[in-house]
């Protein structure tokens, strides 16, 4: 079954977990000493988009395999068949034993296993869990963790200087209104367009998110009630239509997710939204596109509120076919964690940590040693201030806007956790409807906002009736 796929093909012992992950690793390294014979352990695994990552990361699965007495396989997959194929699984009762998202899969909690006490030793050994990554893993009306969240991606603004330079806005947009008003003046004196999609892919799922939080509006509220029919959401898809016409082409509506960047690498955008995969893309293949690169933190809204939602968040979930391997899955996801910072490293800065209090390991860790880090936090601060990446005679300092970006990025769901029937709703696409058809003059504002809150409203309904969300 080892295939690997490109981005654009995308998407003996049983019981042993809980008990010897509560004690602590000093049992867990006895447990594992004491198997007899060598165990299997199944992981399937979405393609990284830097693809360093994973040449590392099949290494490090194999190394670790080795030192545990453990067969280690890693199956890598396209994003757009990823939750298909995990469906299958589940249907079939049998597959992999990690299988690792990158949207909080939380539609899935009935066919996972509850990861509280992984979670709970993560917390003890690494520190404070970023709350998003919580939110994100975590039912408060179940009181169930369905994953484990390792880490997650920065979402900031991507823009081109010399083109924002040339608008009169050197350092790029600061709110939602520079980017209609700055990012229009672009393509009508310069001819280059904003990136932002309209379409069933999920930068446009992320971007359409974090637009409506930082118009002060949702789908839901903190205690699971649907709110998105209110003037805010109006506010917002209007904003996003008049977006539309003054600074985008209709290719948008039939975006991928590759789409924007590809457009950036093009040199035909001013302004996406994404991570910076996209920019060391382009060190790569464009040079001189990534030298003009730099990078905003979230734009603010009309009344001051600046949200981004989380690029991609990275969530592994055991299926409950895998029970009999629970003790080798949760083991191996957290010595990944303690083995963050080359995860870091290897993804070119792509992946930041859900734990930024883990403390550094010792020793050669494969990259030069920075000065005084101890923890991730120090080494992240430290990279993103001085990028390592950065290309000859290139600003090093770009990536200093990001350094506090946990402040404000939030998860799917947000005020309320990425419960079944957000995870829905974000796999379904519904805020990408609401706004399209706006945008293409189908529907009044109000008309396809009512459409979209009935829509969740169907969806909150049918998981609350199955127990896993609040009654309403």
């Amino acid at each position: 079954m080892k295939k690997r796929y490109t981005r654009r093909d995308f998407l003996k012992h049983a019981g042993i977990g809980a008990a010897s992950l509560a004690a602590g690793p000093a049992l867990l390294d006895t447990v594992f000493a004491q198997t007899s014979g060598k165990r299997t352990l199944r992981i399937l695994q979405w393609s990284h988009f830097v693809p360093s990552h994973d040449k590392w990361y099949d290494q490090y699965a194999k190394q670790w395999g080795e030192k545990n007495n453990v067969d280690v396989t890693v199956d890598h997959i396209g994003l757009a068949d990823l939750k298909s194929t995990f469906a299958a699984e589940v249907a079939a009762g049998k597959g992999h034993d990690i299988v690792e998202f990158i949207d909080p899969p939380s539609d899935f909690e009935p066919s996972v296993m509850d990861l509280t006490d992984l979670n709970q030793e993560a917390v003890k050994r690494f520190g404070k869990q970023a709350p998003f990554a919580t939110r994100s893993t975590y039912n408060p009306y179940t009181k169930k963790y369905y994953g484990f969240c390792h880490g997650w991606t920065i979402d900031p603004g991507d823009y081109r200087k010399s083109l924002w330079e040339k608008a009169g806005k050197p350092n790029g947009p600061e709110t939602w209104a520079d980017l209609l008003t700055y990012g229009a003046k672009i393509k009508n004196e310069q001819g280059v367009q904003v990136g932002i999609g309209f379409s069933q892919e999920l930068d446009t799922n992320m971007a359409e998110r974090t637009l409506l939080w930082s118009f002060d509006s949702s789908i839901q509220d903190e205690n699971e009630n649907v709110i998105l029919d209110n003037k805010n959401t109006v506010e917002a898809v209007k904003f996003m239509a008049e977006l539309y016409k003054q600074t985008l082409t209709p290719e948008v509506f039939g975006w991928t997710a590759a789409s924007n960047n590809q457009l950036l690498l093009a040199g035909k955008a001013s302004y996406i939204l994404n991570s910076i995969s996209a920019y060391r893309s382009a060190q790569k293949d464009v040079p001189e596109v990534a030298k003009d690169v730099f990078f905003t933190p979230a734009l603010k809204g009309p009344r001051g509120t600046a949200m981004a939602c989380e690029h991609v968040i990275y969530i592994a979930v055991v299926p409950k076919s895998a029970e009999k391997n629970a003790d080798l899955a949760k083991q191996f996801l957290l010595d990944r964690t303690a083995n963050y910072d080359r995860a870091m490293w290897e993804s070119k800065l792509y992946n930041s940590p859900a734990f930024f209090g883990t403390a550094l390991p010792g020793g050669d860790r494969g990259y030069p040693a920075v000065a005084n880090a101890k923890t991730l936090r120090d080494l992240h601060n430290a990279w993103f201030s001085n990028d390592p990446y950065a290309l000859p005679g290139e600003r090093t300092d770009k990536l200093m806007p990001l350094k506090d970006a946990e402040k404000w990025s939030t998860n799917v769901g947000y005020p309320g956790t990425a419960n079944p029937a957000e995870g829905e709703i974000f796999g379904t696409y519904v805020l990408p409807g609401m706004f399209a058809r706006v945008a293409q003059g189908k529907q009044s504002a109000e008309e396809s906002v009512k459409q979209a809150a009935a829509e969740c409203k169907k969806v909150f309904d049918k998981w609350r009736a199955q127990g896993l969300l609040r009654k309403g």
